[in-house]
């Protein structure tokens, strides 16, 4: 865009704020964005849509997103007339009329409005709304398959910052990390101050520079002389301080998405290895990188399976082992999403622990158990492979044996629950 374009579009905006709201409907208003062809405008255009939408309830939303999904959608007909052409004379115009046709005009829509400054936040939200609406409505999956295919590329590695959070940080920001920790609640500030201030205690987030005060998600870092086998002794208001210097193992115990409306777009795997990094770069004697991770789904299929929990602790580590190590889910992979998650980073099933999380979220989702999963330098890049290819699970002796002492002997028969 040029500079007098550029120029024309705020003069319109600024124009646009100043009178009186755009009172075209939403569809109104996203034909008139795609169809117009002067960018002095469409920056008026896409604050009014964008300010439409914020006003609109739910039910006008869905029948804006029903009008993307029939309306705004690709014309097939003209796509095989445009693939016909293309396969007779491979030249440069036949195929830039094939790509452009390729593209469902939703996903111009969505590009014009994302050129309004602090739309993408917007957009984001929008997405979120959407999600919330597909099992009611099937036929919008092909306009979350847009926003998705637009995000992995607004959102990709190149663009994310990562960036410290420490007791230092912008209130407004702690204020969110407060709110979007999903794995273990805090509680008040003082709990956030127990995260944050200790040297041995470490914090870090990715942002994107379209929403420089929004983290997308962050980790919580416990550096620690040795694995650790609890939450509580990680959280506790009592513990000790010790000397970063001191430390040889770097304990994950919390990430957290922030954007419900990002979901589906992967951060975690960059974030680990980037945070690995840079822990190594400024302490270089820590050499054990592990989580301490929570089971969501474990009492979810305890229960589906028609199981009884057992009171042992030794039992509830095998039952969990078994778990994780032999329920699959759809497809080849683990059934338990953080299994997934760390298992497809290349990490391996280090070790179990029985009464790790005494909270009630941990007790209901986990049975109170907690895994480690261990991120082996050497290691990651074959465990990434043989999981990816073959859905193997890479695993300590002790947690395969432990799997094999799980105490039910018609587990086989419950495993592809």
């Amino acid at each position: 865009m040029s500079v007098m374009a550029d120029l024309l579009g705020t003069l319109f905006e600024r124009r646009y704020r100043a009178g009186a709201p755009d009172g075209r409907s939403l569809p109104e208003l996203s034909r008139a964005l795609v169809e117009t062809r002067a960018e002095g405008t469409g920056g008026a255009l896409a604050h009014a849509l964008l300010d439409r939408y914020a006003a609109a309830g739910r039910a006008e939303r869905l029948e804006w997103f029903r009008y993307l999904a029939e309306e705004m959608d690709l014309d097939l007909a003209a796509l095989e007339e445009a693939l016909a052409a293309f396969s007779a004379d491979r030249d440069a115009a036949a195929y830039r009329r094939f790509a452009a046709l390729s593209e469902p005009p939703r996903q111009e829509l969505a590009r014009r409005l994302n050129q309004v400054q602090g739309a993408t936040a917007q957009l984001v939200a929008m997405r979120a709304d959407l999600l919330t609406m597909l099992a009611e409505e099937p036929a919008l999956a092909r306009v979350d398959l847009d926003f998705r295919h637009l995000f992995k590329s607004w959102f990709n590695r190149g663009f994310l910052v990562l960036r410290p959070i420490t007791w230092e940080s912008p209130a407004h920001i702690l204020e969110k990390i407060i709110a979007y920790e999903a794995v273990h609640a805090i509680d008040s500030w003082d709990d956030l101050r127990r995260r944050l201030e200790p040297e041995d205690r470490r914090c870090f987030a990715f942002f994107h520079p379209a929403m420089p005060d929004e983290p997308l998600i962050f980790v919580e870092v416990a550096l620690l002389d040795g694995v650790p086998g609890s939450i509580q002794t990680l959280l506790t208001a009592e513990r000790d301080e010790m000397d970063p210097a001191e430390a040889s193992t770097a304990a994950f115990y919390s990430i957290s998405n922030c954007q419900a409306g990002l979901a589906g777009i992967s951060f975690g795997n960059f974030l680990i290895k980037q945070v690995v990094t840079d822990l190594q770069r400024a302490l270089p004697q820590i050499s054990n990188f592990v989580t301490l991770s929570p089971l969501p789904g474990l009492m979810g299929w305890v229960t589906e399976a028609g199981l009884d929990w057992p009171d042992a602790p030794e039992a509830q580590r095998a039952l969990a082992a078994h778990y994780l190590t032999q329920v699959k889910g759809r497809g080849a992979g683990p059934r338990d999403p953080v299994a997934r998650f760390h298992l497809g980073n290349g990490a391996l099933i280090h070790a179990l622990h029985a009464d790790a999380d005494l909270s009630e979220n941990g007790q209901s989702q986990s049975g109170g158990v907690m895994v480690n999963y261990l991120y082996d330098l050497d290691r990651i890049a074959d465990n990434h492979t043989a999981y990816a290819s073959d859905a193997r699970i890479a695993m300590t002796r002790d947690v395969a044996a432990l799997a094999k002492r799980a105490p039910a002997a018609d587990l086989k028969e419950k495993t592809e629950i």
